[in-house]
């Protein structure tokens, strides 16, 4: 039995019992978080920030972003150049890369591994579908020069950096050892094999998953760069809260990356632990329905953006979740303009209601899932909403039904959270959470907030589309400025909040830990022993 088992037994392990005051192996990291939406390893068909999580650790991409500032660094490509048009980047892979199978990495590798995730059709191209990329062109889109050289053709008009972000992310962005795959590719382009097995060159290769159980990464010997320090990882499915508080007092895991607040805020008074809250991507909001004509009058609109306690939420309900945040891109995006201070102010609220006929308030319907953070946001509001004299209803039920009501264009006010921000680019926020480029009931655009508020603006759109493609940094800087600032003129029907935070707690000892599931990787660890 190799040193991991014999020390801690993988049944008492997964069982979620120990010794008291258990040690957790020096070479080892233990996980514990909620994966019950981890549904396959495969790279072109994963969903979700937890799958994201684990095969970051697995699978290289050609570029990554600096967990911290969100900068591109290089990764399997050690360098690139955008063309002087904008329309196509040239990638210089690392000549010494290898996959954990030996073979080496070569640009084939990566025509090869954005060609099937085209190709298959899954969740993961997505994303390159939204920027023009289809299975039918990958010839002329990815081009191989030379075994380390590699071109990626941009179908339209775009932001190359935009594209570099989307191709640091686990699953759009993995690189494939094509030659391994292509061996356990049946008649289903391997689907089948990837789905419990890995082809990656990152620091870690995956030994073993069991879904809704475990997943197992062991240190990948082939690893192009330095070592990690930790022989293995061990991520438990842990969806109770309490089980992965339990497991962090009594030392049988070193990080809960899915606490609650309650749990979250017990382990800050323990000195073995450690908080963290690093920000992540999107918002919370309060979204009004703009087939509501009572919500198509901006005053109306403007007066419940003063019938939010910004300051009571984010100080009571959101610690460990979301810190305040009113405008529509995420604070770590270029060009993110600062907030503009809007204050719970029922007198200026009322004042609004009257100017657009509704001096007395009105009745109307809040939506919001049964989760905690949103359920108590939604009573919250409830409670301002009424100082004005607006009788808000909540009505509570899962993703499905509310998210559902949101995309059917079927509800009057909802509490829910969404809006990009996965890429620290303003257009990320904007083109989820402001752009709609066909208003109409029969465009079905479910994946645009916008249209889900039946939002729509012409110049607004025509502004976010512009800012996009312009070459000049400086200028396109001042362009989502200016759109920021519109969107506030024009009283957009979705209003921030809280821009969302992630938080885990872990062992003093552990040290390197990257928090955000987008960006996470765990070679960085070590255990001061």
């Amino acid at each position: 039995m190799n040193k991991f088992f014999a020390s801690v037994s993988i049944a008492v392990l997964l069982a979620g019992t120990s010794p008291i005051m258990a040690q957790t192996p020096a070479d080892q990291l233990i996980v514990a978080m909620n994966m019950n939406n981890v549904l396959t390893m495969d790279p072109a068909a994963i969903t979700g920030g937890e799958a994201v999580q684990i095969l970051n650790n697995v699978y290289d991409s050609l570029v990554s972003l600096e967990p911290q500032n969100k900068t591109l660094l290089p990764r399997l490509a050690e360098r690139w150049e955008i063309s002087d048009d904008n329309r196509s980047i040239t990638f210089h892979l690392r000549p010494d890369a290898v996959f954990a199978s030996g073979n080496p990495v070569t640009a084939e590798d990566a025509k090869f591994s954005f060609s099937r995730t085209l190709s298959l059709n899954l969740a993961q191209s997505s994303g390159l579908n939204s920027r023009g990329f289809t299975a039918d062109a990958v010839d002329d889109l990815f081009v191989v020069v030379d075994p380390h050289t590699f071109v990626i053709n941009l179908p339209q008009e775009d932001d190359p950096r935009l594209i570099l972000m989307y191709l640091t992310q686990a699953g759009i962005g993995s690189i494939l050892d094509s030659q391994l795959v292509q061996e356990n590719a049946g008649d289903d382009m391997a689907q089948s094999w990837l789905t419990t097995n890995s082809a990656g060159s990152s620091a870690f290769m995956l030994t073993e998953w069991r879904s809704n159980e475990y997943v197992i990464l062991s240190r990948n010997q082939n690893y192009w760069d330095a070592a990690p320090e930790m022989a293995r990882v061990l991520m438990r499915h842990l969806p109770e809260s309490q089980s992965q508080r339990l497991g962090l007092e009594r030392g049988d895991i070193d990080v809960g990356f899915t606490l609650a607040a309650a749990d979250l805020r017990a382990l800050t008074d323990n000195q073995q632990i450690t908080v963290s809250t690093e920000p992540s991507s999107n918002f919370y909001y309060l979204a009004m329905s703009m087939q509501d004509e009572r919500f198509q009058d901006p005053k109306i609109r403007e007066a419940f953006r003063y019938l939010i306690d910004y300051d009571g939420i984010n100080s009571a309900i959101m610690p460990f979740f979301g810190v305040k945040r009113q405008m529509p891109v995420n604070s770590t995006a270029f060009a993110a303009l600062p907030d503009p201070r809007y204050t719970l102010d029922v007198e200026r609220a009322k004042a609004l209601l009257a100017e657009g006929g509704y001096p007395d308030g009105f009745d109307v319907t809040l939506r919001v899932i049964s989760t905690q953070e949103f359920l108590d946001s939604a009573t919250a509001i409830q409670g301002t909403l009424a100082l004005a004299g607006i009788n808000a209803e909540i009505i509570t039920g899962d993703g499905g039904q509310i998210y559902g009501a949101m995309r059917e264009r079927n509800f009057e006010l909802l509490v829910g959270r969404g809006g990009g921000g996965q890429q620290p680019h303003p257009d990320s926020n904007l083109r989820a959470m402001v752009y709609n480029p066909d208003n109409s009931q029969e465009a079905g655009l479910d994946n645009y907030q916008g249209w889900r508020t039946s939002f729509y603006d012409a110049e607004l759109n025509a502004m976010i589309e512009a800012a996009l493609i312009e070459r000049d940094e400086d200028v396109q800087h001042q362009m989502y400025e200016d759109i920021q600032r519109m969107t506030q003129d024009l009283v957009h029907p979705i209003i921030p909040f809280s821009e969302r935070v992630v938080t885990a707690a872990y062992q003093n000892e552990v040290n390197g830990i990257i928090i955000d599931p987008w960006v996470s990787r765990f070679e960085y660890v070590t255990k001061n022993r």
